[in-house]
């Protein structure tokens, strides 16, 4: 594209050097990464400021260079270097905006649907594939798991990508025949601006609790950040929210969108009914305008009633039969480590991703539910260093006082001592009937071994990470294969390999 046309698609304070009558070969963010011919954006990140890289990236070919610290580089290197020089407010709504131009906009060519909220986005973002791909539609998906462009995985590192990746994911999605792309919303992407000038069709709210305050600092902001999404749908898109969420009026208050609810409320959309659940799956119907729906699904819990209704009536307004709804949530597959029971002997370990005091709350729930006080209700879990750490305590509250007995453990300590998580767990914790192992998978171990053999043991925090992150460096480790490898009954399928 011509570097005149990138320049008018960006709200520019000043553009001064030379602009040259040149294609632009790229638009690229990190500067190891500028070739001959490429736009460089020079962002503000956590670690690093994008800004040291202007003359790396203007020595590596750059002919122009967009930036929001005008004193960052003098003038006279840009006139000399002949490159442009783009001065905006903010590089990451402009990174935004010039990478939407250069892949032509592909958000406006293909059906967007964002999920967002505190848990259940992923599983809801597999459910709405299942569902379009039963229904014939070739389908991206972009989330924390992997990214997907139809059965293509591509591996994901964030939640969400940087704006300049997504626009590059949408454009390749919709050449090889996407007609519908499902993605996660995080808060940060939209603080961040990642998901600035998208074109979303529908955006779905799932719930929202406590999380990420070490980023967000307040509740309020972090719900503040929730709502953007909702607030720049445009008039013909939906907005599909929980009314069951005491929050989920208020995300969509200000937005332009058709309204959609779903929940056990009555004056709900979507009513959700009748939900029944045990170890092989779960039941429920979907009552709408007066026609109830039955709906079953392998995925397990209340929790997962929920995410499949917030399928349910998002592909229902986008135009989806009723017949390829039901099909789609009851052909999808296991999600890795939300939810995945282990073992078909008696004794059961629950990997779950719950790493949040709600998540981790309704997964204690949904196990005691199913047990009904006729087994032990184990419970192995840690915290995430160098993140919120006002939710330890609460969750060592809630996993004692929901279990039998818990294994306090290390999740990712990341550069925070464990033990000094541990004692911030421990402060919640009210009961004798806990043990500290801090070696994760010694800790799997203690609660598989020292269980009664039809107990239920729940390993949460991590879910389908295949690592622990010790100091900056990523080891291999899984909690499902820790305990495949320890269950007495030996190694067996687990839900998602069967």
């Amino acid at each position: 594209m011509e570097l005149t046309e990138l320049i008018n698609s960006v709200h520019a304070i000043q553009v001064a050097g030379d602009i040259q009558q040149k294609d632009v070969s790229s638009v690229c963010y990190d500067s190891r990464k500028v070739k001959q011919n490429t736009m460089f954006v020079a962002v503000k990140g956590f670690n690093t400021d994008g800004h040291k890289f202007i003359l790396d990236a203007i020595n590596r070919g750059a002919i122009a260079i967009i930036l929001e610290d005008n004193k960052s580089i003098p003038d006279d290197i840009f006139i000399h270097e002949k490159v442009a020089k783009i001065l905006v407010a903010d590089s990451r709504k402009a990174l935004a905006e010039v990478s939407g131009a250069f892949y032509k906009f592909p958000s406006q060519k293909i059906k967007l649907i964002g999920i967002t909220g505190t848990n259940g986005k992923t599983t809801t973002s597999y459910f709405i594939k299942s569902i379009l791909e039963n229904a014939g539609e070739k389908t991206g998906l972009i989330g924390t798991i992997a990214n997907y462009i139809g059965d293509k995985e591509i591996k994901s590192s964030l939640t969400t990508p940087e704006s300049n990746d997504l626009n590059e994911l949408f454009f390749e999605m919709y050449n090889e025949g996407c007609g519908y792309t499902v993605m996660e919303v995080s808060s940060h992407s939209l603080v961040l601006n990642r998901v600035y000038g998208l074109n979303f069709n529908s955006a779905v709210f799932t719930n929202i609790t406590s999380d990420h305050l070490d980023f967000h600092n307040t509740f309020e902001n972090y719900f503040s950040a929730k709502k953007i999404l909702f607030d720049s749908l445009g008039s013909s898109s939906f907005a599909v929210y929980n009314s069951d969420d005491k929050n989920g009026k208020e995300i969509i208050r200000d937005s332009k969108a058709n309204f959609i609810s779903y929940g056990t409320a009555t004056n709900s959309d979507f009513i959700l009914k009748d939900i029944k659940y045990d170890l092989t799956g779960t039941t429920f119907t979907v009552e709408h305008k007066a026609v109830t729906f039955p709906v079953s699904t392998s995925l397990i819990g209340q929790f997962n009633a929920y995410n499949a209704c917030a399928a349910f009536a998002v592909c229902f307004v986008s135009g989806i039969k009723q017949e390829n709804i039901i099909d789609g949530i009851k052909n999808t597959k296991q999600v890795p480590g939300r939810f995945e029971v282990i073992g078909i002997g008696k004794k059961k370990v629950v990997v779950d991703y719950s790493h949040t005091a709600d998540s981790l709350e309704k997964a204690l729930l949904a196990v005691k539910d199913i047990v009904k006080d006729s087994a032990q209700v184990y419970t192995v879990f840690g915290c995430g260093g160098n993140r919120d750490k006002t939710k330890r305590p609460v969750m060592g509250k809630i996993a004692s006082e929901l279990s039998d007995f818990v294994v306090i453990t290390s999740d990712n300590p990341r550069f925070e001592n464990p033990l000094t998580i541990i004692e911030d767990i421990k402060a919640g914790i009210a009961k004798d009937n806990f043990k500290v192992v801090e070696n994760r998978e010694e800790a799997i171990v203690y609660a598989i071994k020292n269980s009664e053999d039809n107990a239920v043991i729940l390993v949460a925090g991590k879910g389908h990470e295949n690592y622990q992150e010790i100091n900056g460096i990523r080891n291999h480790f899984s909690d499902r294969e820790v305990a495949e490898k320890y269950l007495p009954i030996g190694r067996q399928a687990s839900a998602h390999e069967s």
